[in-house]
């Protein structure tokens, strides 16, 4: 396994892809709302992208080994479908929850982060598991500093989400993430404490938990690429790219528009913006 620790130079670049896909998912806000299409998010991004900050949308055409290209510039993955959704014409309903994932390339460089949205007035279940897996992610980023293990991450994820009577999906994971879309470490959402590599700084990666409200099991649709719940239970995901500092971390997707941190999360010093 090889993990690239990142220069200054290197940081500066990842900072400013990091912003940028925060600001696609800000500028996506307003628009998801019933009757939208998540094509037309997709459209919208798209442009966004390309002509306003002159990057280049990283899924589209993406072909890791054994998949064909995806179609799309953004992943819109609603309700029970777990992540890799592809944009369609169906409209959004009232009640609706979908995970916006959001990949941009600058100057070489990505940045990746997902937020969820509830089209109208969602439902009090599927606002409280958004909810819930928004705090797991920060449950997991608050483990970031040198000296700690990746498994730290998975741990404290995990927990929280079993806890809260919600499972963990196992099969897809947080990655390192530079001039590659995905590199090395693998950061697993579950996991033991003390267990994995050593977090080091310089180290950038994302911390994305997938978490269900039903049982953990998955399925693959026939596209290729979208994934669902076995249990045709809704799914939430949260994501942001993070960069191991000298003393914690720096969250990179941070954006005017990213919503607030958790209340357990205000008393920790080590985060910045």
């Amino acid at each position: 396994m090889s993990i690239t620790i990142k220069t200054g130079a290197d940081i500066d670049g990842m900072r400013l892809a990091g912003r940028l896909a925060g600001e696609v998912l800000d500028y996506l806000t307003p628009f998801v709302k019933p009757g939208v299409t998540t094509e037309e998010l997709d459209k919208l991004a798209h442009d966004y992208m390309v002509n306003v900050q002159g990057c280049i949308p990283a899924p589209l055409n993406y072909a890791p080994g054994g998949h064909k290209p995806y179609p799309k510039s953004i992943c819109a993955s609603v309700n029970h479908q777990i992540c890799h959704g592809i944009p369609n014409d169906r409209p959004l309903k009232n009640g609706d929850i979908v995970n916006l994932d959001i990949t941009t390339i600058k100057d070489g460089w990505h940045g990746d982060s997902s937020r969820m949205f509830i089209a109208g007035e969602g439902s009090i279940a599927a606002k409280r598991l958004c909810k819930i897996t928004y705090e797991a992610m920060w449950h997991g980023i608050a483990k970031v500093k040198p000296g700690a293990r990746l498994g730290d991450i998975g741990h404290a994820i995990q927990t929280f989400v079993e806890n809260q009577g919600f499972s963990v999906v196992r099969e897809y994971c947080g990655h390192g993430i530079g001039r590659g879309f995905h590199e090395e470490p693998q950061v697993l959402h579950y996991g033991r404490p003390g267990t994995l590599e050593e977090i080091k700084p310089g180290m950038i990666f994302t911390i994305e938990p997938m978490v269900n409200a039903g049982k953990r099991d998955i399925k693959a649709l026939g596209d290729g690429w979208t994934i669902v719940t076995k249990d045709h239970s809704l799914s939430a995901q949260w994501e942001h790219t993070i960069l191991v500092t000298e003393t914690g971390y720096e969250v990179l997707t941070l954006s005017a528009g990213s919503p607030p941190l958790p209340d357990f999360m205000l008393a920790d010093k080590t985060a910045s913006a």
